[in-house]
């Protein structure tokens, strides 16, 4: 009955696809494949600029802990600095995460309603319009994700991991480095910079991060595909068991 049932749901493409002649001639699907390689190429160039701007993140917040923890008489100001630091460094990624999720996008159309019905045997189909939406596209381009649903995006997956291993170190090093802290005045005294007293200096630092948090959670309420329906994933891996042969 559940067999029945699994297989009387259809996807958008596969309730449009029959066995009808192709709608491209050979020359066509050449230059189509063509596109389609273009724009897995530049999808793959914008997402290894996100991997760069991550590792930047990463190895800025490594030399805060290396200079916060070096001495004994060392300041908890490099960690307090890096902080705005990978601040940047995320709106930086949010902006190339937004031409990412652009390429990305079409690169996915082509592989689902190109290439899909090819490799099902049915040539390339038309009929719920998918080529016309691209052309469409390419004549006005238009991010599909906002900036802030990208800010979320980074925080969850990437920037949340090195703010929490920040603000970790941080307190840290006010309690514990080079010695235990003592005492409540003691631990202010550690936390001031400079004239500005240490009740201030952790009261930005706990809006800082508390405005990261609100981000990360109003933009995963309000994602893009939050409601769509997810597919089953099977018991077994079937195409593991056809790469095994």
């Amino acid at each position: 009955m559940n067999d029945q049932k699994r297989q009387g749901i259809k996807t958008m493409s596969e309730s449009n696809i029959e066995a009808k002649p192709s709608a491209f001639n050979t020359a066509d699907i050449t230059a189509l494949s063509h596109l389609y390689r273009g724009e897995l190429y530049r999808s793959t160039v914008w997402r290894t600029r996100l991997d760069t701007t991550t590792n930047w993140a990463v190895l800025t917040t490594g030399i805060a802990l290396s200079l916060t923890f070096s001495s004994e008489s060392a300041s908890p100001l490099p960690l307090v600095l890096v902080g705005l630091l990978v601040a940047t460094f995320l709106h930086i990624e949010a902006r190339r995460y937004r031409f990412f999720d652009f390429w990305r996008m079409r690169a996915h159309v082509l592989e689902v309603y190109f290439f899909g019905p090819i490799l099902r045997g049915h040539g390339v189909q038309v009929e719920n319009g998918w080529n016309d939406i691209l052309y469409q596209d390419y004549r006005a381009p238009n991010l599909h994700i906002s900036y802030p649903e990208a800010v979320g995006r980074r925080l969850r997956h990437n920037y949340s991991w090195i703010f929490a291993i920040q603000v970790t170190a941080y307190i840290g090093k006010l309690l514990i480095h080079p010695a235990p802290v003592a005492s409540l005045h003691e631990f202010w005294t550690r936390a001031a910079i400079g004239p500005i007293p240490g009740q201030l200096v952790l009261l930005a630092g706990l809006a800082f991060h508390a405005a990261w948090i609100m981000i990360a959670i109003a933009t995963y309420r309000g994602r893009r595909g939050a409601g769509r329906a997810r597919p089953q994933n099977s018991e077994r891996d079937r195409l593991l068991d056809l790469a095994r042969g």
